[in-house]
């Protein structure tokens, strides 16, 4: 009650806040920018404008994507055991490759939600939900949502992240695969390595179109979806099936040369590119004054509309497909009026068997 006061009255909103949103009379922050693709994939073609982007901050390559990238290629390098020793699987080659998974992902979620939500370091400003997880729940296991979505990244996601590394490479170490090496195919490794996130942009949204038809929502899909008001730790926070729907984007090696490091690559760009997409945050500050985007509005709407927002990047899928929601009135009528007419054949489908 003191809290919606306090946003009717408009006294919360802090300065650095308020230049780039407002928040309604419910609490909810509401970003001024609209969800929006970069300039790429349109018509008539704008190349000079897409080459920017693609060297701009934020563009293709930065923040995050060389990020990703770069996380992977030291995890296969310098943290993974070598091809050989996936060879003979042995329990202990199975758990280092786990720990080191394990790892990345506590050091990378644990990194912001320590920030966000333990030291709560910028109060809840940017923050689209007001209200912090829920503790007390029968939604989630142990009753509370951030030890549910703990339980699930570690002893579903990354688990089933750990498996699908180890078999691809069993495969390749027993010579079952096509390799390639550095020496000989060099500018093939940069190019594969550089497109990986117009795969995993791509495989997502299929698989995600896919969860969201009956009966894999009510079977796997839902146990995401149970986080309305998501936080860090809720990206990875899926029932196995879709964990393996998920990781599934790994696959894609099997069907021509590659690098082992292609494969922790797109591991480590699906393991860990939930953690900023999941914040609940818009923006996270560096200072009073200063603040930088995570690129998560696009996916919070999602899980607050549920069906919207099925891609996250940088294809214009939703678009496409008349799918998008970007955050403005017209886009909610857009979206509900469609629901509407999906539940209006739903109903006369029902009628008629």
């Amino acid at each position: 009650m003191y809290i919606r006061k306090r946003y009717k009255k408009n006294l919360y909103l802090d300065m650095e806040e308020k230049k780039f949103g407002d928040r309604n009379n419910q609490g909810n922050y509401i970003p001024k920018r609209r969800v929006s693709y970069p300039p790429v994939f349109v018509w008539p073609l704008a190349p000079f404008q897409a080459l920017k982007w693609i060297f701009s901050i934020p563009g293709y390559f930065l923040p995050w994507n060389l990020f990703y990238v770069g996380i992977g290629l030291i995890s296969w390098f310098a943290l993974s055991p070598p091809l050989e020793d996936y060879a003979n699987l042995t329990i202990i080659t199975f758990a280092l490759v786990f720990m080191k998974n394990s790892g990345l992902v506590l050091i990378f979620y644990g990194a912001f939600h320590y920030r966000l939500y333990i030291q709560r370091a910028q109060d809840i400003d940017f923050k689209y939900n007001p209200k912090w997880p829920l503790e007390n729940s029968k939604n989630f296991l142990f009753g509370n949502q951030t030890k549910d979505n703990i339980f699930l990244t570690f002893c579903s996601g990354v688990l089933i992240w750990t498996c699908f590394e180890i078999c691809i490479l069993w495969f390749a170490a027993n010579g079952y695969l096509r390799l390639i090496s550095l020496d000989e195919s060099m500018l093939y490794f940069i190019a594969m390595i550089l497109l990986i996130h117009l795969w995993r942009d791509l495989h997502f949204y299929l698989i995600h179109r896919l969860i969201h038809f009956e009966p894999l929502y009510k079977w796997a899909h839902k146990t995401h979806h149970r986080n309305i008001n998501p936080g860090p730790w809720s990206g990875l926070a899926m029932h196995p099936v879709e964990h393996v729907f998920y990781f599934s984007c790994a696959l894609l090696y099997l069907f021509f040369p590659f690098h082992p490091a292609f494969i922790i690559v797109t591991l480590v760009h699906a393991g860990l590119s939930p953690a900023p997409g999941h914040a609940g945050f818009e923006r996270v500050k560096t200072d009073k004054e200063k603040s930088f985007d995570i690129d998560s509005y696009a996916h919070y709407l999602h899980h607050k509309y549920f069906e919207c927002n099925y891609a996250d990047g940088i294809l214009p899928l939703d678009r496409w497909f008349g799918t998008l929601h970007d955050g403005s009135e017209e886009s909610f009528n857009k979206m509900r009026a469609r629901l509407a007419k999906k539940n209006q054949k739903k109903f006369r489908a029902k009628t008629l068997s």
